[in-house]
């Protein structure tokens, strides 16, 4: 397919790229990494009448500490996160879950923010986000709005961005203590994309999680945050009876999709056996041996 015509404008300041967007409304599309837009374009699903391509503003890239948090600029690309030792020392779920995230061309090109804007249901690092309980800051035409990762997603392909408002930057915690980190997926064959990803991290004191994250990609309509695994695990002694029957409620309150990958039964029974993973090998890496039954 050939696109259908449309402008293209590269703005050098953030000021400008909203003005752009608040001049254009729902006409305008924003142009990160481009993995996700281009192809749409492409086949005419998205025909947006101006392509804003933010990739010459400075600032919107780069991995930074400040305190007990790690500040990622939205235009921060997979492979950097992949690569960041900042990243690999104090948060490594991102490295990891960035790592699985299609291939090199894929990795070298798409941006954390323009992943998280386009909210696929099988995207990799909306379930790492929502994890580690990460914070996105919204700049817009009339401020500015840190919102929590949780809170953003609202449905399929849709958050609470609006029309005039960039992803600007990403705020996850530096991890410290005892713990362990994992993501693990079933991926379709063809794309890389989630059937089902679950990633998990958790602290570990005297042998009992002390804090946890459970994030969900691929199951439902949006990403989410199994707050109900969480809860079942929150304060529990690690035994032989720590995740058992716990991972079970991983899809509560949830409507499974159902498509040519893999049917509704399947894919909750898929979210149950990677989250029951998932935690038993975050709690491996967090140094604690599962006592045998």
């Amino acid at each position: 397919m050939i696109p259908a015509p449309f402008d293209y404008v590269r703005p050098t300041t953030l000021d400008e790229a909203i003005r752009l967007l608040a001049a254009n409304g729902d006409e305008a599309k924003l142009l990160a990494g481009g993995h996700s837009l281009l192809p749409l374009v492409k086949l005419r699903l998205a025909n947006p009448k101006i392509l804003i391509d933010l990739s010459r503003i400075s600032g919107l890239s780069g991995i930074r500490q400040e305190g007990d948090q790690i500040i990622i600029g939205a235009l921060t690309t997979h492979y950097e996160i992949e690569s960041s030792e900042l990243l690999k020392q104090a948060c490594p779920l991102l490295p990891e879950t960035a790592r699985m995230i299609g291939d090199v061309q894929v990795r070298n090109r798409g941006t954390i923010g323009g992943s998280l804007a386009h909210a696929d249901p099988a995207a990799d690092l909306p379930a790492a986000i929502l994890a580690l309980g990460a914070e996105l800051r919204l700049t817009g035409s009339d401020d500015e709005r840190w919102i929590k990762g949780e809170d953003f997603f609202l449905d399929l392909m849709t958050t609470v961005l609006k029309p005039t408002e960039i992803i600007t930057e990403i705020r996850v915690p530096v991890l410290s203590g005892r713990f362990g980190t994992a993501y693990l997926k079933m991926p379709q064959k063809a794309s890389g994309f989630a059937i089902v990803g679950v990633a998990v991290w958790i602290k570990v004191e005297d042998k009992a999680c002390t804090a946890i994250g459970v994030g969900v990609t691929g199951l439902g309509a949006k990403p989410f945050r199994a707050k109900e695994v969480e809860k079942k695990l929150w304060g529990k002694r690690i035994d032989h009876t720590f995740i058992d029957a716990d991972a079970s409620h991983v899809d509560h309150g949830i409507d499974p999709l159902d498509d040519i990958h893999a049917s509704a039964p399947f894919r909750a029974h898929l979210a149950r056996v990677y989250t029951h993973r998932a935690i038993q090998e975050a709690v491996k890496r967090a140094g604690v041996s599962m006592p045998s039954r």
